[in-house]
């Protein structure tokens, strides 16, 4: 590696954040490089990052997998279908897994080749940026380069942060990468954390038979979403086998021939579960291990996070900071809306994201999706409020589709109707909350959406019901 060109923009990570960055500013006419470390499956580099290799989409491909297997042995038979003996080939979902994996992450490499007038160049190995906007690149061959840019866009992304007491061997005690590529179905599979990645895969593989404990350590369940909601979706949990135990906290793990044997402690006293797979999911960190030399000018706040002004400046003239790297949500879609308004910024456009307005979504069955404030926060913020809420189960295109539970609740403020959280729990809710986003980013009023004509018979339905309850008018439930 000897690259020395000097460059308009250069992109540290080719993550959700960092190739769209690279994207955009290409299109505006900025010569642009995007360094990135990550190693695929294969065992070579792979643009993507965590998201589209080993997080986002793999996941995605296995939770419609087992989905598909769960309704063909236990919900088909209301729609009059039978299948017996049906089985899950192991193998042959993970490959095919893999193979979205690849046309994805190949797809990025086609798309920094498409504006052949200025294409994005790739370039892999771990990036270090230097005082001066200078990054030092040490490839994975072992050689070192140095490149400049006049605006450095960091966009490194996140890791799984792991226990002292679980150390990740993705064999035995997992991380997220590792739950992605479980060879056979296990008997039990142990999960520490209720948050997104330990709900979805663990309904991955309870799906497919596994007997499912999911370690908790807050005495609350999903303590970010909204309560209504967080109820609902443990109540649908607990149907479909899912052992959610609150208040767990573990202490210890030992690896016993081919288990783990869990310790943990609980309300009645110190407990032990035996697992075949433990799935670690207790969050994630930013990941600027080895990012920043010294004398950048850049600084990380207590938790090694990048500390970044509104517009994701970083206080270092030139230099700039995405995604799962700086304050706000760690989510793909919030990294890639950063990274579009960067490349604009530098470009001289105007660009800004608002946090606010930023959507959540938790993809098990039902889906949990949620924009906005929750109920708490008004309540802690003392900000006045009505909330309006509607079950799925009085909604004709829910029940015909055999997915009636859930609901959506919407919080408009007391005195101006302007909406302030919208919530909900159901099927394909992760697609519906984007009319909330709209009518949110506009300041739109609960009543706005009341007023608008919904197609019938739809999913969406509970939306305009619900904003109907804001003012206790729903058509069809009592208020």
């Amino acid at each position: 590696m000897s690259e020395t060109t000097n460059y308009d923009v250069i992109v540290i990570g080719a993550g959700p954040g960092g190739y769209v960055a690279a994207i955009r500013a290409a299109q505006l006419g900025l010569k642009t490089a995007c360094v990135d470390a990550f190693i695929g499956k294969e065992g070579k580099p792979a643009l993507g990052g965590t998201c589209l290799n080993i997080g986002c989409i793999p996941s995605k491909a296995l939770l419609d997998s087992s989905r598909q297997f769960h309704n063909l042995t236990h919900a088909f038979k209301d729609h009059g279908i039978s299948a017996d003996n049906a089985r899950m080939d192991v193998p042959a979902m993970i490959a095919r897994k893999d193979k979205i994996v690849k046309q994805f992450t190949g797809g990025i490499s086609s798309l920094f080749k498409a504006n052949k007038a200025n294409p994005v160049t790739a370039i892999a190995g771990f990036a270090t940026l230097k005082p001066g906007k200078v990054v030092s690149i040490k490839g994975h061959d072992g050689s070192v380069a140095e490149i400049s840019a006049k605006n450095i866009i960091l966009a490194p992304g996140s890791s799984p942060i792991e226990l002292p007491f679980a150390k990740f061997d993705n064999q035995l005690i997992l991380d997220n990468a590792g739950a992605l590529d479980i060879e056979s179905v296990p008997a039990r599979l142990g999960v520490i954390g209720s948050g997104v990645i330990g709900l979805e895969l663990g309904s991955v593989w309870r799906r497919l038979g596994s007997e499912v404990v999911i370690l908790e350590a807050l005495p609350e369940f999903l303590a970010a979403v909204d309560p209504d909601i967080a109820k609902a979706a443990a109540r649908e949990f607990k149907k479909q086998g899912l052992d959610i135990k609150l208040g767990a906290k573990v202490s210890k793990t030992e690896i016993k021939g081919k288990q783990v044997v869990v310790t943990y402690t609980d309300a009645s006293g110190e407990q032990t579960l035996t697992v075949d797979k433990l799935l670690v999911s207790v969050g994630r960190r930013a990941a600027t291990g080895g990012l920043l030399a010294e004398g950048t000018g850049v600084q990380l706040d207590e938790r090694g996070r990048v500390i970044v002004d509104e517009h994701c400046a970083t206080g270092a003239e030139g230099v700039w900071a995405i995604g799962d790297c700086v304050r706000g949500p760690m989510l793909a879609h919030k990294a890639s809306e950063e990274g579009i308004a960067v490349a604009e910024l530098i470009a001289g456009l105007p660009g800004h994201v608002n946090l606010d307005t930023v959507p959540w979504v938790i993809y098990t069955e039902p889906e949990i999706a949620w924009v906005g404030k929750t109920e708490k926060e008004l309540k802690d913020a003392g900000i006045p409020y009505k909330s309006g809420s509607f079950p799925f189960a009085a909604i004709g295109r829910a029940v015909a589709m055999g997915e009636p539970a859930g609901l959506v609740k919407i919080l408009a403020h007391a005195e101006t109707d302007r909406i302030l959280g919208v919530h909900m729990c159901g099927a394909n809710v992760s697609e519906l909350i984007h009319e909330a986003v709209v009518a949110m980013e506009f300041h739109g009023s609960a009543e706005d959406l009341a007023r608008i004509c919904h197609a019938h018979p739809t999913l969406s339905e509970a939306v305009h019901e619900a904003a109907l309850a804001v003012d206790k008018r729903a058509i069809h439930k009592a208020n």
